[in-house]
């Protein structure tokens, strides 16, 4: 099945080092702004399930508020334990001010 794009949320919802969650096709994902530079992840961490939009965005690392996993927004790497397997990544278009992130339909 081929992704498609979809209208996740205005530029001026999130101002930059701001997280927002959204529900995509049955997907959580994690809006990050990074600078003024657009990212979106899967919004679960990989070691045990927390949000990551509600933990600290430092950066383009993100920080898990259960046990203080981190990982990079750009990429998905983990970047502190005690997570050992990386986040998904998605990919993000900006047009004038809207966000659309790509995912496969359900």
């Amino acid at each position: 099945m081929a992704l498609q794009l979809y209208e996740v949320a205005k530029t001026s919802d999130l101002p930059p080092g701001s997280v927002i969650s959204v529900e995509v096709e049955g997907e959580s994902i994690a809006i990050c702004n990074v600078d003024g530079e657009f990212f979106a992840i899967a919004d679960e961490c990989t070691h045990d399930g927390g949000s990551l939009d509600q933990g600290e965005l430092e950066g383009d690392v993100i920080e898990c508020p259960r046990h203080g996993a981190q990982f990079n927004v750009r990429t998905g790497a983990v970047m502190e334990p005690p997570a050992i397997a990386p986040i998904d990544t998605y990919r993000i278009e900006v047009r004038g001010d809207t966000i659309l992130v790509e995912v496969e339909p359900a």
